[in-house]
């Protein structure tokens, strides 16, 4: 997932699939806590997107502020 794709994304959408991540992150730190967890990576890659995600959602409201 990259920056443009969720650019043309509208907030409702950013903020379920925001959802989403959130719920798979603490699937993988509880997976990592009991010893279960294989794909180490995806830890890495679930946080980068919720950060991505949170910097769209951030960008489109201070647009939305400045109109």
């Amino acid at each position: 997932m990259n920056a443009q794709e969720l650019k043309t994304k509208t907030p409702d959408q950013l903020r379920d699939q925001l959802v989403a991540l959130k719920k798979e992150a603490f699937n993988l730190r509880f997976q990592q806590a009991t010893g279960q967890l294989e794909n180490t990576a995806r830890m890495r890659a679930v946080r980068k997107d919720v950060a991505r995600i949170k910097t769209v959602l951030n960008q489109k409201a201070a647009e939305a502020a400045a109109k």
